[in-house]
C-alpha cells in the first residue's frame, strides 16, 4: 500500500490535522484522526501515526509497511472517511519520501487511487521507470509491489478499493491518465456525495457504495483502454486468455461471454486484443485446436473426430477437420498415424 494510505484524509478543519484511514474492513463507515505533521523525526511522526493507528484501529488493521530511507520523510496532513472496505481522502503532503510496500500482515491487496490536485506526485517502481502525476491527473495501481513515492507541498484526493475485482485491468501496472473524462468527473462525483453521507451510511448502504465505486472505477480503466492509448490492451487480453482457457469447452465461451465476465464492453476487448495482434475468435479456436491435438496423442481412450469436434465445440466434424488441418497441416486420422504414441486411429 502506499504511503498516502497510510495517511489518508480530507483536508477541511485545517492543514495540520491528520486523519488516516483503516485499510482493512470495518463493518460500514468511519474515521480515523492522528496527526503526521508534528516537529520532530521521521521515526518519531511515523512512531506517533503507528501507536495512533493501533489506538484507534486496532490490531486487526495492519499498519503499511513505510520505509523514508536515507533521505526520506513523512509529514502528511489528512482526513478520510471510510465505506465498507472503501476509503476515500483527501490529503496534503508536506513533504513525503520513501517506499511503501505491502505489509506481511496484510491479507488483502488494494488499488490505490491518486488524483492530484495542486502539484505533482512521483512514483517509481523498478523496471517500470517512474511518472510523474501533475495536477489535473490520477494515477492508480495495486498495492503489492514496492513503490517509491515523493510529494511536496502537494494535494490529491486518494480512493482505496479491494484489488480482486479491479486486477485483472491493473495486474501491476502504474497507470495514469488525465482527470477531466466524463468518467473520472462522475467517480469524483460520487467520492464527494459518499464522503459526506458516509457516517450516516447503514452497513448495507456503505456496501452499496463501495460497489458503485468499484463499477465507476472500471468505467474508468474501460475509458483507458478505448483511449488512443489503449495502456491496458494487454493486461486485458492476457486477462481474457486466462478466463477462455478455463472455459474452452463450455457452448457458451463468445467473445460476449468473455466481456461479460471481465466487465469491459465487446469492443474494449476487441481492442486490447488488436493490441497484442491476435483477436479472440482465432485465439479461441487455436487453443480448442490445441486441446484437440493433445487428445490426439493419447494412446488409451483416444476419441473419434466427431467426438473431438463435438466436445471442442465446432459445428460438424468436417468444419473440425479444416480448421485442424489449416492449424497443423495435416487431418486430425493424418496426425494421428503419425504421432509417436500407438493406438488407434479415430473414426471420420
Amino acid at each position: 500500500m502506499n504511503a498516502s494510505a497510510m495517511a489518508i484524509g480530507h483536508q477541511r478543519r485545517g492543514e495540520n490535522e491528520v486523519s488516516m484511514t483503516v485499510t482493512g474492513k470495518p463493518e460500514s463507515s468511519g474515521m480515523f484522526a492522528a496527526d503526521a505533521t508534528t516537529p520532530g523525526t521521521v521515526e518519531a511522526r511515523f512512531g506517533h501515526f503507528w501507536r495512533e493507528w493501533e489506538e484507534q484501529l486496532g490490531m486487526e488493521h495492519p499498519v503499511p509497511d513505510f520505509t523514508p530511507g536515507s533521505t526520506g520523510d513523512f509529514r502528511i496532513s489528512a482526513r478520510a472517511v471510510t465505506a465498507h472496505d472503501s476509503l476515500i481522502a483527501d490529503v496534503y503532503s508536506e513533504s513525503l519520501i520513501g517506499t511503501n510496500t505491502s505489509s506481511p500482515r496484510q491479507s488483502d491487496e488494494q488499488v490505490v487511487m491518486h488524483v492530484v490536485r495542486h502539484n505533482a506526485w512521483r512514483f517509481a517502481r523498478p523496471r517500470q521507470g517512474e511518472h510523474t502525476v501533475p495536477a489535473g491527473h490520477f494515477m492508480l495501481h495495486r498495492s503489492g509491489p514496492p513503490t517509491f513515492e515523493e510529494a511536496r507541498r502537494t494535494t490529491a484526493t486518494v480512493l482505496l478499493l479491494p484489488a480482486s475485482p479491479l486486477s485483472h485491468l491493473i495486474q501491476d501496472r502504474l497507470i495514469a491518465g488525465p482527470a477531466s473524462s466524463a468518467e473520472m468527473r462522475l467517480l469524483l462525483g460520487q467520492l464527494n456525495l459518499v464522503d459526506q453521507n458516509a457516517r450516516d451510511l447503514t452497513p448495507a448502504g456503505a456496501l452499496a457504495a463501495r460497489d458503485a465505486l468499484l463499477e465507476l472505477v472500471k468505467g474508468v480503466l474501460r475509458q483507458q483502454a478505448d483511449g488512443t492509448e489503449p495502456h491496458l490492451g494487454p493486461a486485458l487480453a492476457q486477462a481474457a486468455k486466462d478466463l477462455a482457457d478455463s472455459r474452452l469447452a463450455d457452448p457458451d465461451l463468445s467473445p460476449s461471454m468473455l466481456a461479460r465476465e471481465l466487465g469491459v464492453s465487446v469492443r474494449t476487448l476487441y481492442r486490447a486484443f488488436a493490441a497484442v495482434e491476435d483477436s479472440v475468435a482465432r485465439y479461441i479456436r487455436r487453443r480448442r485446436l490445441e486441446q484437440a491435438r493433445l487428445e490426439l496423442l493419447n494412446p488409451v481412450g483416444r476419441p473419434s473426430v466427431a467426438e473431438l469436434a463435438a466436445h471442442w465445440q465446432f459445428a460438424d466434424s468436417s468444419h473440425f477437420i479444416r480448421a485442424f488441418k489449416s492449424q497443423y497441416g495435416r487431418t486430425p486420422v493424418e496426425f494421428a498415424r503419425t504421432a509417436t504414441h500407438p493406438g488407434r486411429v479415430p473414426a471420420q
